[in-house]
Parts: structure tokens; C-alpha cells; sequence
């Protein structure tokens, strides 16, 4: 039950891979849609979290989409610095509404050389997997604002503290914090220039560090109390290079209040 999640989102890529390439021979019109791409990022920042260390970010994906239905995989892997998280991701989703909500579950998947974690090991004490669930507004035409909202519901989200704990111990008890979060965005554009303004908060309020209970460090996944996390603005543009071929272009200029870090990231597409 624990790996199904990840054990059904190869399943249904590697077949809806296979569907699309055998309609593709028999030369049927096929809805299928493969997207497939990689970003060179300065560096790897999600919701306002420095993940990739000192160095650039190379970021794969691959995306499959039949209708309204999509499912893929996405990396991002560093070449150097310290601390640097190496990330392979799956997820599946579904459109509703003249696309206006997106329903999507991912299964996030991170290592480093500290926690170099087995990739087949779900269980909830030793994975270094963790699954989400997201709803999300894309907002229209006429309502240029967009709204997320997130949960990890297994894995590894922070590990919970034993309540019954009176002393130093660090024999934890394992569970989820069901950490959450929430992001507002809002898009427009000015003479060929997208512009992404974004505000990205966490509710979850988990149980503080305390010797008293047993565990000295952060036990929240975005934190160790409720606040904003993520607050900036991304401009995007195509740069045309020659007549067939242009280079979209990215730079995000990113805050964590709660963290007191600012980040200015930029990035190419291929």
C-alpha cells in the first residue's frame, strides 16, 4: 500500500507510452501529447527553499497528456556545492472545468550525499520519497490570479515528536505532520513579457524543538511555525536567436521572510 502510489504512476506512464507509439505506427490520429524538455537553472529553489546548493541545476521532464489527463517524471540534479538535494519526481494529473482546476498527486523523490536514501524503501521511517496532494486554480482569461493548495499526506514529512517522551531521547516516534501549502499568483503580461507575482504561505504549525521532548532541531518540513515562505515575482521571455528557433528565458527574484533569505534565480528552456 506504501509504494503503490509510486508502483501505479510507472505503470500508467510506461503503458500510456507504449498506447501512444503503437498508435503512432498504425498511424491513427492519436489525442497524445508528448512534452518533453530539460531547464538549466543558476540554481534549484522550491517554495522558497534553496534545494539545489551552491551550483547550477539541470532539469529534465518528460510529460505525457492525453486529454485531460497528464502524467510525467521531473529531475533536477546539481553538479556541485555542499548540501545539494539530487530529485527525481512522478506525478499524474487531471483537469477539470475548461481547464480552470487541476487535481494532481506527486510522488517526490530526494537524495544527497548525507541522506543517501534507497529509492525502493517506502517505509514511513527510512523513505526519502513523499507524496502530495494539490488542487489548484488556474485561473482565466478574464481572472489573471491563480491559487494552490497543498498537503503531503506519507513520507518523508518531518518526523513527529514521541508525546510521551520526558528526557533526551531520540528514539522518535514516526509520522506526518500533514505539512501544507497555499500559493496566490498573479499573471499578466507587459509588451512580451510575462510576469508572475506570487505569495506562498504555510499553515502548519508543528511541534517546536524541545528537550523536553526529546529532539533538538527544525520539525516542520517549510518550517517551525506558520507564515509566508515563498514571496516574489517571475518574468519570463522568449529571446528569438535565429528565424525558426527561440530561447525562453526566465529570471525569478525569490524571498523566504519566515528564513530571512532572498534568492535571484535565472534560467534558460530547451
Amino acid at each position: 500500500m506504501k509504494h503503490s502510489i509510486t508502483i501505479i504512476l510507472i505503470v500508467l506512464f510506461t503503458c500510456s507510452l507504449s498506447v501512444n507509439s503503437y498508435a503512432q505506427e498504425k498511424e491513427k490520429e492519436s489525442p497524445a501529447e508528448i512534452n518533453i524538455g530539460v531547464d538549466l537553472m543558476s540554481r534549484f529553489v522550491w517554495r522558497g527553499m534553496n534545494l539545489g546548493g551552491s551550483s547550477p541545476s539541470i532539469q529534465p521532464y518528460v510529460g505525457l497528456v492525453i486529454n485531460n489527463f497528464e502524467i510525467g517524471a521531473w529531475g533536477a540534479y546539481s553538479g556541485g556545492g555542499i548540501n545539494k538535494n539530487q530529485e527525481f519526481d512522478l506525478y499524474a494529473s487531471y483537469t477539470l472545468a475548461n481547464d480552470m482546476f487541476t487535481l494532481t498527486v506527486t510522488d517526490y523523490y530526494s537524495t544527497s550525499e548525507i541522506s543517501d536514501y534507497n529509492y525502493f524503501d517506502y517505509s514511513e521511517e527510512n523513505t526519502g520519497h513523499f507524496y502530495e496532494g494539490t488542487l489548484s486554480f488556474n485561473g482565466t482569461e478574464n481572472i489573471p490570479i491563480s491559487f494552490l493548495a497543498s498537503m503531503i499526506f506519507y513520507g518523508a514529512d518531518a518526523l513527529k515528536i514521541n508525546d510521551d517522551a520526558t528526557s533526551i531521547d531520540f528514539n522518535l516516534q514516526a509520522g506526518i505532520q500533514y505539512s501544507n501549502y497555499f500559493e496566490l499568483a498573479y499573471n499578466t503580461e507587459i509588451k512580451n513579457v510575462s510576469l508572475n507575482a506570487f505569495l506562498g504561505f504555510t499553515l502548519s504549525n508543528p511541534k517546536k524543538s524541545d528537550l523536553t521532548t526529546g529532539y533538538i532541531g527544525e520539525t516542520g518540513f517549510y518550517g517551525n511555525c506558520p507564515g509566508v515562505i515563498n514571496i516574489g515575482i517571475t518574468t519570463s521571455k522568449e529571446i528569438q536567436i535565429t528565424e525558426k528557433f527561440a530561447l525562453p528565458v526566465t529570471a525569478s527574484l525569490i524571498t523566504n521572510p519566515q528564513a530571512g533569505k532572498v534568492f535571484f534565480v535565472v534560467g534558460f528552456s530547451f
